[in-house]
């Protein structure tokens, strides 16, 4: 670990977090402009298209054949957050995975509530299958707000009989809405980058009014994750919802579902995104991308 680099992000990261809460205006528009530092590889085409009414963008590195897709569903407590705002961490993990990644941009609460960002999500998978993109070709992945997306979809296309993809990585997932984890007190002082406001709020606007513990809105409730594919879970020991992924990891494994856990020690959320500073960032999305490589292999 470079004490350095990490030293520096902790403290840009304390900086936002103790800043007032801003508007979800201001969110979005100060999360695109950090968020810029970390655009990725330039060699990374960035293609938009447009699905039904919605935008998305492929993102193909050199080389990168067009029969292995990674469908991307981006974080941002379901308020914040785009195809542009993780270009970079997409792009990068498409290149460790040997694919192209399709990265989706679903509406947004508070004017889009649950469950418009996981229609879209949904409608995004089978526009892949119209394209005659086999579900064995492709793979999901999604950091935070959007592992959730990633978990709901993979419940919803199980439940609606339609094939399912490979596998799926999710990045510091956020999958229970109500906020129940041990980690969400015990990591309150020590995670420099969430705070407990800041999830509230975000759950709040998402909700709706509609109840936290929905299956589809905090996947980690489902009655039974069995008949899932095989999921890589990476989270870091210093966030508020580490228990978010313990918890999911173990219901996976007593559901017979192959599960990979990874706790990385002093990692915080979605440091993943930030892999052009941290070298742990760089670490995580080659094993990720391993492990997505990896199942088009079985």
């Amino acid at each position: 670990m470079s004490q350095e680099e990490l030293k520096a992000l902790r403290a840009i990261w304390l900086a936002r977090r103790d800043q007032p809460m801003p508007s979800v205006a201001e969110g979005r528009r100060n999360f695109e402009i950090f968020m810029a530092a970390m655009p990725g590889a330039a060699d990374v085409a960035f293609d938009e298209i447009h699905i039904a009414d919605r935008s998305a963008v492929w993102l193909k590195p050199p080389e990168a054949p067009d029969s292995r897709v990674l469908l991307f569903f981006h974080g941002g407590g379901f308020v914040i957050g785009s195809p542009r705002t993780h270009r970079g961490l997409a792009g990068d993990l498409a290149r460790a995975a040997g694919a192209r990644a399709l990265s989706v941009d679903y509406r947004l609460a508070p004017e889009h509530p649950f469950p418009a960002a996981l229609d879209d999500c949904i409608a995004a998978y089978r526009w892949l299958l119209d394209q005659d993109i086999p579900a064995e070709a492709i793979v999901l992945a999604g950091d935070s707000a959007g592992g959730n997306l990633v978990l709901a979809s993979l419940l919803t296309l199980r439940d609606s009989g339609i094939p399912l993809p490979r596998g799926a990585c999710l990045f510091s997932p956020w999958v229970d809405l109500a906020l129940a984890g041990d980690s969400f007190e015990s990591k309150a002082s020590i995670d420099p980058r969430m705070t407990q406001q800041t999830l509230r709020n975000y759950a709040k606007a998402y909700l709706a009014g509609r109840d936290a513990l929905l299956p589809l809105a905090s996947p980690l409730y489902a009655r039974t994750l069995s008949g899932l594919p095989p999921l890589l879970i990476q989270v870091g020991s210093d966030e508020l919802l580490l228990d978010d992924a313990t918890r999911l990891a173990t219901r996976a494994g007593h559901a017979n579902v192959g599960v990979r856990l990874e706790i990385w020690p002093g990692m915080t959320h979605v440091w993943q995104a930030y892999a052009p500073m941290l070298g742990e960032g760089r670490q995580a999305i080659d094993e990720a991308g391993r492990f997505l490589a990896g199942l088009y292999s079985t």
